[in-house]
């Protein structure tokens, strides 16, 4: 009895060890979070009006303007992310049947990090 009391406290002591040390690395996985979420209030409103054509237009600015040997500021850059990842999420409110692609789609988008953009301009 006292064998499986010690197994059980060990193994909930060994949890408690991997559980926070995953606690403590998980914070540090996005440094832009709180940018990206501050776009994300300041632009929903504007995107999930945007028709199709709006959305085309800066779709192509973005891939255009990632394309140029200039480099975008990090607001910039999360700006057009964003926005992008709105507007995905907007089809799967207008397409019910697709909901689950376009909030793929959509985390796709918000997941995009400045760091590889900047890595990719440095590989040209």
């Amino acid at each position: 009895m006292r064998k499986k009391i010690f197994l059980v406290l060990l193994f909930q002591f060994l949890l408690s060890l991997n559980l926070s040390s995953f606690a403590q690395t998980m914070p540090n996985a996005d440094a832009d979070k709180t940018i990206k979420d501050q776009l994300y209030k300041k632009y929903r409103r504007e995107v999930l009006s945007f028709d199709r054509k709006k959305y085309d237009d800066l779709f192509f600015e973005y891939i255009r303007k990632t394309g140029e040997s200039t480099i975008l500021t990090k607001e910039q850059y999360y700006t057009y992310t964003i926005k992008i990842s709105i507007y995905a999420e907007k089809l799967g409110l207008l397409y019910r049947d697709q909901k689950e692609e376009s909030l793929k789609t959509k985390q796709v988008w918000y997941d995009k990090s400045y760091s590889d953009y900047l890595k990719s301009k440095n590989k040209k």
